[in-house]
């Protein structure tokens, strides 16, 4: 009847609006123990404004405008949030959590979801961060610029409902024994747990990078998104913007100043503003170039660009240059795309392919035997869908060739000494 309904992974955002009532809805098939529903009003510094701004079962309502905890029972819980009490500077954010309070944890509870209904939307929020603690934060409402915004969140918070509240600044009093003597890691607050997606993929690039023995490496890492025709299915549903983050964590993790170049291509190509960690959200559409249909494919030119950035306007031959390039297929500049490949082996550029789909890559696929190079400086895999790929994977398979290049380049003084690693 008009309504349609999404899905939200964990990380990943969505708009909803400035006024209006959203149901958000917790429910479960069967758990070890009833999970006990909260909320938690935050101000700026991400604390409750005073304890009356924590909602739960012994207290369902916030002072004014705000979030009640409109019912709860044994298979579910539902709030009903007032987006018009979120005001950037006063009420930052909403953030839903559950506890179990007796015995098990979330990876015991079967069947949880969480949806979001708001003016004939419904979302529903990934809860992946389930695991074998028994607190979750499940989302946040927050204000962004002039609208508000849903972030499914599905983390996994080791500790009870004491420390959790806390974390929030929450004062708790009178607690169980059991809450009473938490372990160390579980008293102290939670490192920003309603937030933090690229300090959350920061510590995944770090898992990878210490796998591959490349984890004091230092180095400038710049992503090439594809934004011909083909690919605007892409932007529009957020998936380009969800893999920028998830590169904007591996430049978080290895430029000494954080910086993610970025650039865009079609026909034309544009070099967008550097991203950094803040203000990510809606980078992509931001500095999206193209209007409608982005036309075909032109690597070259792209490439070219990338090439001139890092070895005439940015070149430090003891800093070695990770280049991700995101592209939907329709590669056919086989003999240009060869010539930059082999010209830039003689300078510290490694440039990582990654196919989005199942396409036409042309020469991408053959880059082990292209012939010319000095060095092997290019590796590729290709995805069906990105988003089903779990950040663990993709960071091992971006960094795949990347240590053996790191290795070879230095061996044949194409990387200069002073580059760590």
């Amino acid at each position: 009847m008009g309504e349609r309904t999404e899905s939200l992974i964990a990380g990943a955002n969505t708009s909803l609006g400035s006024s209006g009532i959203a149901r958000v809805k917790l429910e479960w098939e069967s758990a070890p123990s009833l999970p006990d529903a909260s909320c938690f009003v935050l101000g700026p510094d991400g604390k409750v404004l005073s304890d009356d701004y924590f909602i739960f079962y012994n207290q369902p309502s916030s002072p004014g405008s705000g979030v009640t905890l409109s019912s709860s029972g044994e298979r579910s819980a539902v709030f009903e949030a007032d987006l018009g009490g979120i005001q950037a500077g006063t009420i930052e954010k909403f953030v839903f959590a559950a506890v179990l309070e007796g015995p098990g944890t979330f990876a015991d509870v079967r069947g949880l979801t969480l949806t979001v209904e708001y003016e004939g939307r419904t979302v529903v929020c990934a809860l992946s961060g389930a695991g074998r603690e028994a607190a979750l934060v499940l989302a946040e409402i927050y204000a962004y610029k002039e609208t508000v915004k849903l972030r499914s969140i599905g983390r996994g918070f080791d500790g009870g409902l004491g420390p959790l509240a806390e974390s929030f600044g929450v004062d708790v009093e009178a607690e169980s024994p059991a809450e009473a003597v938490p372990s160390e890691e579980a008293a102290k607050p939670s490192a920003q747990p309603a937030l933090g997606r690229i300090d959350l993929l920061k510590k995944k690039v770090a898992v990878s990078l210490e796998k591959k023995r490349i984890a004091r490496v230092k180095a400038k890492v710049a992503v090439v998104f594809d934004a011909s025709g083909s690919m605007n299915k892409l932007y529009k549903n957020g998936t380009v913007q969800r893999a920028f983050e998830r590169i904007l964590a591996i430049a978080a993790s290895l430029d000494d100043d954080g910086m993610l170049d970025v650039w865009m291509f079609a026909l034309e190509f544009v070099r967008a503003e550097p991203a950094t960690v803040q203000g990510y959200e809606d980078y992509v559409s931001r500095v999206y170039p193209f209007k409608g249909a982005g036309g075909r494919n032109n690597e070259p030119a792209v490439m070219q660009d990338v090439i001139h950035k890092f070895t005439v306007e940015d070149s430090d031959p003891s800093v070695p240059v990770y280049v991700v390039f995101f592209s939907d297929g329709g590669v056919s500049e086989t003999k240009k795309i060869s010539r930059l490949l082999t010209e830039s082996s003689l300078h510290p550029i490694f440039w990582q392919f990654v196919g989005l789909g199942e396409a036409n890559y042309g020469i991408l696929r053959k880059l082990d035997d292209l012939p010319g190079r000095l060095v092997d400086n290019a590796g590729f895999f290709s995805l069906d869908d990105i988003d089903t790929v779990s950040d663990e994977e993709l960071y091992d398979r971006l960094f795949e060739e990347f240590p053996d290049w790191l290795q070879e380049a230095r061996a044949k003084n194409i990387l200069r000494a002073g580059s760590g690693g």
